[in-house]
């Protein structure tokens, strides 16, 4: 059988126990608290990843005025920056589908 812990003195009570045998106090029934998941966490996350794919996008390529100190490949600006903004277009589509309700 499973066990609780009373929330006024430790011990430890069976799961049916209304009353805690030590210190004679109701123990309050456990609570279900269902969280409702809008999709905000996803777009937000989606829209981050755009934005930095962007801006890394517009400093490694290589018609940029500001300098950088250290070469990039040709792989990054061809593969990697096109991959994570679209990994971020997918979390925003993913985030506006569970916002609407659709997922």
């Amino acid at each position: 059988m499973a066990r609780r812990q009373c929330a006024y003195c430790g011990t430890f009570v069976d799961e049916g126990v209304k009353q805690c045998p030590d210190c004679r106090e109701m123990i309050p029934e456990k609570i279900q608290v269902q969280t409702v998941r809008r999709g905000g966490a996803e777009l937000r996350r989606g829209l981050i990843y755009m934005l930095l794919a962007s801006v890394l996008y517009y400093l490694a390529s290589p018609q940029t005025t500001i300098p950088i100190p250290f070469p990039i490949p040709s792989a990054v600006t061809s593969y990697l920056l096109p991959l994570l903004f679209l990994s971020g277009l997918g979390f925003a589509i993913f985030g506006v589908a569970r916002r609407f309700g659709i997922v």
